[in-house]
C-alpha cells in the first residue's frame, strides 16, 4: 500500500439542520457521520501534509478529523464561491481549506506563496476549484499525492472517492 505525504480531502459532511429536506446534501451523494470520517485510516508518510475542506458550519468537526488523522493544525485559506448561497446565520460564499501537518513538512517555497483568499467562481455542488490542486502539485512536485473523495482523476495524484472510475481508484482509506 502506497504511503502519501500530500492529502487533499473533501469529507461528505453530513448536516441535521436541513428543515425541509429539498437541499438535503444526500441529494447529491452519500454522506458519512462525523465519527465514521474520524475512524478512517489514513496511510501516510511520516511527513506528511493535510488539504482539508470545511464548511463554516462544520469548522469544529474538521479540527477534530484533523487531530483524529495524526494532523496539527497550521492555517487556513479562504475560497471566496464569488456566488452567495444558502445559510443559516450568514448565507455562505466561502469554504475553508484547512492545513495540519505530521512530523516534518515544510510549506511551499517563499517565492510561490499565494494569497490566503482564492476567488474562483463556484460550479456544480461541492466541486471545488481546480486551482488548488494546480497549486498543491506545483508545490510539492516529488511528493506522493492523493485526493480522497475525489470528483475526478487528476495527472500525478492518486485518487478515492465513489465518483471516480474503479480502475483509476486507490483502495487507501480503510475504516479501524
Amino acid at each position: 500500500m502506497v504511503k502519501h505525504a500530500v492529502i487533499l480531502v473533501d469529507p461528505p459532511w453530513r448536516y441535521d439542520f436541513e428543515a425541509s429536506g429539498s437541499r438535503e446534501i444526500e441529494n447529491q451523494y452519500p454522506t458519512m457521520e462525523l465519527d465514521e470520517i474520524k475512524k478512517m485510516n489514513i496511510e501516510t508518510e511520516d511527513n506528511a501534509v493535510l488539504f482539508l475542506w470545511a464548511t463554516a458550519p462544520k469548522l469544529i468537526e474538521a479540527l477534530e478529523v484533523m487531530k483524529a488523522w495524526g494532523f496539527t493544525y497550521k492555517t487556513h485559506l479562504i475560497w471566496d464561491k464569488e456566488i452567495i448561497g444558502m445559510g443559516y446565520w450568514f448565507r455562505g460564499q466561502h469554504e475553508l481549506l484547512l492545513v495540519g501537518t505530521k512530523g516534518n513538512f515544510s510549506p511551499p517555497d517563499e517565492t510561490m506563496r499565494v494569497s490566503s483568499v482564492i476567488r474562483s467562481r463556484r460550479r456544480e455542488h461541492s466541486r471545488k476549484p481546480d486551482v488548488i490542486r494546480t497549486l498543491i502539485s506545483k508545490w510539492y512536485p516529488n511528493s506522493t499525492k492523493i485526493e480522497i473523495f475525489a470528483r475526478q482523476h487528476f495527472e500525478g495524484w492518486d485518487v478515492y472517492g465513489n465518483e471516480v472510475p474503479t480502475g483509476v481508484q486507490k483502495t487507501l482509506c480503510q475504516q479501524n
